[in-house]
C-alpha cells in the first residue's frame, strides 16, 4: 500500500474538528494526509471545500479577506496556515501575526523569514519556515535558518527535487513539506519516497489522491 492509500484510509475516520486541534504536533497531522491544498484564490478557496484535504496552505488574500478566509475553511473542519509573506497589507513585523491570533481561528502560520517564524512559535501557533532552494548557498544556509527560527516543520521549494530532499533529511531532523511544481502523482510518491512527510500542491488534481 503506497503513502498516500495509507494516509487515505487513515482520512476517513477524521471528524470535522480540526486536526491540529485533536494531534500532539503537526507531524501527526501531516501523517494523516500527506497532501496538502496550497490556495492561491477565491476559486481555489471554493475549490478546496469540496475534497476531502484536511490541510489548507492559505497563500493569497488581503487583511481585510484573511478573516473571512479562515472562517470559511475553519467551517469546513480545515486546518489552516496562513502565509504572511503573501498576504496584502501585511508587514513583516509581528504585529501582523497578533492580528491573526486576535481576529480569527487559524491554526498556524508560514513564512520566509526566521524572526516571524520564531514570535509564531513564541504565541503557540504551529510554524512552517518556508525555504527556496535557488543555489547551494541558500541550500547550505537552511541549518542556520532553522536554528534561528525553532519552526515546527521547513516547506522545501521547489518540491519536484527528490534527491535534494533526501540530503536535507540527512541534515536536519524537523519535517520536511515538498511544496511548489509538484503535479502529479509521480511528483507526490517521489517527494515522500524522498523522505518528505507531505507535499503542498496549488494543483486541484493533486489534492485528488
Amino acid at each position: 500500500m503506497s503513502p498516500l492509500d495509507t494516509a487515505s484510509s487513515q482520512h476517513k475516520a477524521a471528524t470535522s474538528a480540526s486536526m491540529l486541534e485533536r494531534a500532539a504536533d503537526i507531524e501527526e497531522v501531516l501523517q494523516l494526509h500527506p497532501v496538502i491544498a496550497s490556495i492561491k484564490s477565491e476559486a481555489d478557496a471554493k475549490a478546496v471545500l469540496q475534497t476531502q484535504c484536511p490541510v489548507v496552505f492559505v497563500l493569497f488574500g488581503s487583511i481585510l479577506t484573511i478573516p473571512t478566509i479562515v472562517k470559511t475553511l475553519k467551517e469546513a473542519g480545515k486546518t489552516v496556515f496562513v502565509d504572511l509573506d503573501l498576504v496584502e497589507g501585511f508587514s513583516s513585523k509581528t504585529v501582523t501575526i497578533d492580528f491573526l491570533q486576535a481576529n480569527t481561528a487559524l491554526d498556524g502560520i508560514l513564512s520566509t523569514k526566521a524572526m516571524m517564524v520564531k514570535y509564531a512559535k513564541s504565541k503557540q501557533l504551529a510554524s512552517i519556515h518556508r525555504i527556496f532552494l535557488v543555489d547551494s548557498f541558500s541550500y547550505h544556509n537552511l541549518p542556520k535558518q532553522l536554528s534561528i527560527s525553532g519552526a515546527d516543520a521547513v516547506e522545501i521549494l521547489p518540491g519536484c527535487m527528490p534527491r535534494v530532499i533526501s540530503w536535507i533529511k540527512e541534515d536536519i531532523t524537523l519535517p520536511v513539506i515538498a511544496g511548489g511544481l509538484v503535479c502529479d502523482k509521480q511528483d507526490v510518491l517521489n517527494a515522500l519516497d524522498a523522505g518528505a512527510i507531505a507535499i503542498a500542491s496549488s494543483n486541484r488534481d493533486v489534492w485528488q489522491m
